[in-house]
């Protein structure tokens, strides 16, 4: 009778109808795709089946969940930065217009100069308008965890300021009807321009101040130790983990959970060599059991010792699976070859014929496919990374390799080196949402020594900071004149 985990597998084998592995068992969960597509593919058409288990319902609740959350507060934060913008905008201009609809008939004419403020007053807006606009209205880059520091302390700083204004406003101007309208003008102008100082405040705090590189934080992935380093200014520790996601996806090579079964298997093929038996039994008395427990011992020793060799069959698996790797990538190289020769005397041939028969290249890409399809295949099982490419991903991406003129070397780049995060496909990330773990606060700022996790699913990412240290440069002065020497040259020369 087979055991529950058993008949779990095999339901997934009906499900799939392809051959089980562990190293697709040991992958998250993920949809999943036909991995015989070497031997099945065809010129024109291709079938994949998909399943979905439990824990990828689960993971997909969870995700829209969050989505659900994240979205709500951004659109708030956008809400609050909106009514805030247009209460700042619109008040000079209340201040200009309010003495007219109030008390008309009690101001005294504008001359010249106040209506050069007004003029003043419409380009400062304007220019105002577009600064607020390029610094503050960006699409957000990522959600943080907590309010950014400095932007509500602008934020506050601007609000205060003008409730001020209106205060002062309301009492010297609103309740005695004040009848210089050129002395409203300039109380609006003032406003306007000390709103371009909080705004030049904005950018310092915001842009500049973060330029100038203080710490170099050390990045390491948990599972395969792949280590990259930034330089960083002075930053919060949630800005800092944004600036290092954004890198992530382009500096670390995707993460390939495949890589890591190899060692998992063969620690437990040596655990799993190590047997102990009790012959005796449990109703022996105790000196029997001390006899036994001793020669158990020595078992254990003498396997221990010829567990010490182990290092020898780590050699040769890698140096067999090297020389595997090598000759599977020399026959896609010349499968690869021979199919865009072959797409080279298509494309010379269509020259000749009417323009209404030439071939689209994504017809070409399929025609083709099959000739590299089975040794392309046996090379990613090999380099274990069948999992990020598709049949259909490596559809477009010959196609689009034909439709550039592209070589077989440039198309074979994207399977022969592991690329970054980005080069593949949003479903083959394995990381979306991400958690910031830190002893500190993720509002304060970066300090040597300070250590902070941002984890996933399936790994986390390890980052440690060190500060920059300070570097005295001296100078020495090298006399030009020291350069300088005489050559002496002898008339008389020995014969």
């Amino acid at each position: 009778m087979a055991e529950p985990g058993q008949a779990e597998i095999s339901m997934e084998e009906l499900a799939l109808n392809s051959e089980p592995s562990e190293q697709h068992r040991s992958l998250p969960a993920q949809p999943r795709q036909d991995d015989n597509w070497g031997e099945t593919t065809t010129a024109v058409t291709g079938t994949s089946e998909h399943s979905l288990s439990q824990e990828d319902i689960v993971r997909i609740s969870k995700d829209l969940d969050d989505s659900v959350g994240l979205d709500c507060k951004r659109y708030l934060n956008v809400a609050l930065s909106v009514i805030l913008g247009l209460v700042v905008f619109l008040t000079p201009l209340a201040f200009l217009i309010l003495p007219h609809l109030l008390w008309p008939d009690r101001l005294r004419a504008c001359g010249t100069a106040c209506e050069g403020l007004f003029i003043s007053v419409a380009f400062k807006l304007l220019i105002l308008l577009l600064a607020v606009w390029a610094l503050f209205f960006r699409p957000p880059r990522a959600g943080l965890p907590r309010i950014f520091v400095f932007r509500a302390l602008l934020a506050t700083l601007v609000l205060l300021f003008v409730l001020s204004y209106w205060l002062f406003y309301g009492v010297r101007i609103l309740d005695s009807q004040d009848e210089d309208y050129q002395g409203i003008v300039q109380y609006a102008v003032s406003l306007v321009d000390a709103l371009l100082f909080i705004h030049y405040l904005a950018i310092v705090l915001l842009e500049l101040r973060q330029l100038q590189p203080f710490f170099s934080l050390c990045v390491t992935r948990s599972t395969d130790g792949a280590t990259q380093h930034y330089n960083l200014g002075q930053l919060s520790i949630q800005r800092a983990a944004v600036v290092i996601l954004e890198n992530y996806y382009k500096d670390f090579p995707v993460h390939n959970p495949a890589l890591l079964t190899a060692s998992k298997s063969r620690a437990a093929k040596h655990l799993a060599g190590l047997k102990v038996y009790n012959v005796d039994g449990p109703g022996e008395n105790n000196a029997a059991a001390g006899i036994a427990q001793s020669q158990s011992r020595a078992m254990i020793a003498a396997a221990a010792r010829r567990r010490d060799s182990s290092h020898n069959e780590l050699y040769y698996e890698e140096a067999e699976h090297e020389r595997r790797v090598r000759k599977r990538r020399a026959r896609l190289v010349v499968a690869v070859e021979e199919a865009f020769t072959h797409i080279r005397r298509m494309q010379e041939e269509e020259q000749k014929k009417a323009p209404g028969d030439v071939m689209d290249p994504r017809e070409a890409a399929q025609a083709i496919f099959p000739s590299m399809a089975r040794a392309l295949q046996k090379y990613l099982r090999t380099t274990r990374q069948q999992h990020l490419h598709s049949m259909e991903s490596i559809q477009q991406h010959l196609a689009f390799s034909i439709t550039n003129n592209m070589t077989p070397k440039a198309f074979l780049e994207s399977y022969l080196t592991t690329g970054p995060t980005l080069q593949y496909g949003k479903d083959r990330w394995l990381a979306r949402q991400w958690t910031l773990i830190s002893e500190a606060s993720v509002t304060s700022g970066l300090k040597d020594g300070t250590v902070f996790l941002l984890k996933c699913i399936d790994f986390s990412l390890v980052v440690t900071t060190k500060k920059i240290p300070y570097i005295q440069l001296a100078e020495e002065f090298i006399d030009p004149k020291s350069h300088k020497f005489m050559l002496r040259l002898q008339s008389e020369t020995s014969v």
